[in-house]
């Protein structure tokens, strides 16, 4: 890895950022705040939450086995997303790497930031070969974009490709683990002390059932997210979407007999989606939704919606033609969406 003075962007480096009223006192228990023009009525709303969201930080780090100081918590993981290339991208002359197909908003945040976006082809059983990526690389790429397990496609990458990324790569590598919950593969945020290029993005939107709340997670060493939190703006997660973060993450056993039936729905949904005879292959998966190939995607999308039933039509994307994406739902939506395929008559 460079030195990451080499990779963030100087203006960067050099920023001074904004402090807020909440940042300016430490270690003194306070009972009077005067100090942040709030109104002293409608408590405890009329308060700034903690800009920091330390207890939440705290909590989540004894669950997810990860340094409070290694966590930064984003409006949804988007928000980390955005600060990777606000951090390290020079506009206009710095380029990231990403897999393809993959998630959009790597893509978009590139084009926001006037970053140029080179996509690298997976096989046709959506695998990846970290050859062909640093090939794509230059001496202007400062990241390199993966998913796993991926999205669309619901494949966990290769792990040993990953590791040789991360090992040979002299920039930033972004390992986006939204659905790792619902995977087998051991997490890579368990592995950040080994790797100081490494940051992995994580979600309460899928596993934890709250993506209302719009909370994401990025885990990196601390230096990195020391560069994150000096971007961030100052309030980014309100206190509604901290205090219900903090419930869920007390509800943590439940959550996890929710991922278990959903992985076994995911099973026996895949089983029935496969003996279709509008389907022409199922694709491995391990999240929390599953890619099938299927006679006339454009049809049976508007088919099903039609009958209130909403799939994604990933028929545009690069490697999908045909495809449709079904997310996992409780048995009765998804025995809802098999009766309707059942029948379908082209």
């Amino acid at each position: 890895m460079k030195n990451l003075e080499q990779l963030v962007r100087p203006n960067i480096w050099r920023l001074k950022p904004y402090s807020s009223a909440r940042d300016e006192y430490k270690g003194v228990e306070a009972t009077v705040f005067l100090d942040a023009n709030e109104n002293p009525y409608n408590a405890p709303y009329n308060r700034y939450p903690d800009p920091l969201q330390q207890p939440l930080k705290q909590t989540l780090s004894r669950i997810k086995e990860v340094p409070a100081s290694s966590i930064f918590l984003g409006n949804g993981s988007d928000e980390a997303i955005d600060l990777v290339f606000r951090v390290f991208c020079e506009p206009g002359q710095d380029n990231v790497v990403a897999i393809s197909p993959t998630y959009g908003m790597y893509e978009v945040c590139a084009d926001i930031n006037n970053v140029a976006y080179r996509k690298v082809p997976l096989d046709e059983y959506f695998r990846f070969r970290a050859d062909d990526l640093l090939a794509a690389c230059d001496e202007h790429t400062k990241v390199i974009f993966l998913c796993s397990p991926n999205n669309p496609c619901g494949n966990d990458l290769s792990r040993p490709e990953m590791e040789s990324l991360l090992e040979r790569f002299p920039g930033i590598v972004v390992i986006d683990e939204a659905y790792s919950d619902f995977s087998e593969q051991r997490p890579f945020r368990l592995d950040l002390s080994r790797y100081p290029n490494l940051i992995v993005l994580n979600t309460f939107s899928k596993a934890w059932a709250s993506a209302a709340i719009r909370l994401g997670m990025a885990y990196a060493s601390p230096e990195i997210i020391a560069l994150f939190n000096k971007v961030k703006y100052p309030y980014n997660i309100n206190q509604l979407t901290q205090d219900q973060a903090m419930s869920q993450l007390d509800h943590r056993f439940e959550i996890e007999k929710w991922i278990s039936t959903l992985k076994e729905e995911r099973t026996q949904m895949m089983r029935a989606f496969a003996e279709l005879p509008l389907c022409r292959y199922v694709y491995p998966s391990d999240a929390n939704f599953f890619l099938a190939r299927v006679d006339q995607a454009d049809r049976i999308y508007h088919y099903l919606v039609q009958r209130g039933i909403i799939v994604r039509n990933r028929s545009r994307v690069e490697l999908c033609q045909d495809c449709l994406r079904v997310t996992i739902g409780t048995k009765e939506e998804n025995n809802t969406l098999l009766a309707a395929l059942r029948q379908y008559h082209p």
